[in-house]
């Protein structure tokens, strides 16, 4: 079992910055891929940025250039710094990552979600 614990959300006014912060814990696992995804009211969830274990990142095209995804693989830990927030950005913010976990029957594939963090930006 795999658990995500986001951190960081809250109210900005509109320009100003905030880091998300995402700690995966649990029995032995091991991560390949962990991201960022949001879904504001009335919309479906998107994806924002992820990172793989090597390093390689993508976003959205509507963040590029304002966020910056990054993490420690040490501490299974990834942050979303985020800057020139815009009031469209307002969403719950979702930590999602996948990988192999170690069970009773061996290794399984995981994919797991955080429980979420609200970011307001007011204009």
């Amino acid at each position: 079992q795999v658990q995500l614990v986001e951190s960081g959300g809250g109210l900005v006014q509109a320009g100003g910055s905030l880091r998300l912060s995402c700690a995966a814990s649990g029995s032995t696992f091991t991560i390949s891929t962990m991201g960022w995804y949001r879904q504001a009211p009335g919309r479906q969830r998107e994806l924002v940025a992820r990172i793989n274990s090597g390093g390689s990142t993508n976003y959205a095209d509507s963040v590029k250039g304002r966020f910056v995804i990054s993490r420690e693989n040490a501490k299974n830990t990834v942050y979303l710094q985020m800057t020139n927030l815009k009031p469209e950005d307002t969403a719950v913010y979702y930590c999602n990552a996948d990988g192999s976990v170690w069970g009773t029957t061996g290794w399984r594939l995981f994919n797991e979600w955080g429980q979420g963090t609200q970011v307001t930006v007011s204009s």
